[in-house]
């Protein structure tokens, strides 16, 4: 397991403090939480590129609800 040392301000402890106390974790828990959220972003935004990198290709194909309903029965 690694360890990191973060240095703050007094806002940002402050801030960090706040949070902590209204969601209930400490701060590690807090930071911690904070980075997977980021990096679900980048994650989420890299899907969402690959697929309109795919539509301007005229890559992407759309089905109804209709047809995969029919293809249950």
């Amino acid at each position: 397991m690694g360890v990191v040392s973060v240095r703050l301000t007094e806002k940002e402890d402050k801030i960090l403090s706040i949070l902590a106390e209204h969601f209930d974790e400490d701060k590690s828990t807090l930071i911690k939480h904070s980075i997977l959220d980021l990096y679900e972003d980048l994650k989420d935004m890299e899907v969402i590129e690959t697929f309109e990198k795919r539509e301007k290709q005229d890559k992407v194909k759309f089905t109804s609800s209709k047809d995969i309903l029919k293809h249950l029965k």
